[in-house]
């Protein structure tokens, strides 16, 4: 299977129909769900998605190592690859891997003010024109309203989409009636995509708890597939 046939035969386009075309820019969506359930696989696999169709991602993270991060990226193109029987795969992984960039940050002792002038720097100075930022572990617990605030603005300013990928601090995380994470509840004004990872079996399910402004529990007819920890159809 040739690049662009892959693109179009991605389960991300069912994702990105389930939110009326997908994130927009200047918007922030969240993956949120208990620690340990896949939220890292669905974020890589999103951006892996967006550098399969030409845009440009910075991957931020804010755990005290990279290394996983960039072998999720690598296994998640392997998988894909296999899955698809993609032509030219080692080619294609090149040609994708020059529009990814990796940045670490410690959320101790670094505002986000510094990490968004850290972003202007590459993507500025460095020439990186980047169309969409991927933020994993980053605690809420420990941010402000001012902090999203100003993400996005930052977004609406760089014309950028912003996931999260946000890990519940209970084991038994608390819900609304909506199925929208009470741990979530003090950004819910500046979040306009939120996405609930439960387990359900074996398999991971994607439930969409908040678009376009409304809070709404809809099954995506997503799961994440323990054995290649890809998005696919249910």
């Amino acid at each position: 299977m040739v690049k662009s046939e892959l693109v179009q035969r991605s389960p991300l386009r069912i994702f990105e129909k389930s939110i009326h075309g997908g994130l927009k820019p200047g918007q922030i969506g969240v993956l949120a769900s208990k620690k340990g359930v896949g939220k890292t696989a669905c974020l890589v696999h999103i951006a892996t998605d967006k550098l399969f169709n030409g845009k440009h991602v910075i991957h931020v993270s804010f755990s005290s190592r990279v290394d996983h991060i960039v072998t999720w990226y690598e296994d998640i193109f392997k998988e894909i690859a296999k899955k698809r029987s993609l032509e030219n795969a080692v080619e294609v992984h090149d040609e994708i891997i020059r529009n990814r960039v990796i940045m670490n940050f410690s959320q101790k002792g670094t505002n986000v003010h510094q990490v968004l002038k850290s972003i202007s720097a590459m993507i500025e100075d460095g020439h990186f024109a980047a169309d969409t930022l991927v933020v994993d572990g980053f605690d809420f617990a420990q941010a402000q309203p001012s902090d999203l605030d100003a993400i996005k603005a930052y977004a609406r300013e760089k014309n950028i989409t912003v996931w999260f990928s946000v890990s519940l601090n209970s084991d038994n995380p608390r819900f609304d009636e909506h199925g929208f994470p009470e741990d979530l509840t003090t950004f819910n004004s500046y979040l306009d995509v939120v996405i609930s990872l439960k387990y359900k079996g074996d398999n991971v399910q994607l439930s969409l708890i908040k678009e376009g402004g409304q809070l709404h529990a809809a099954d995506m007819h997503l799961i994440l597939d323990p054995r290649t920890m890809l998005i696919v159809e249910e």
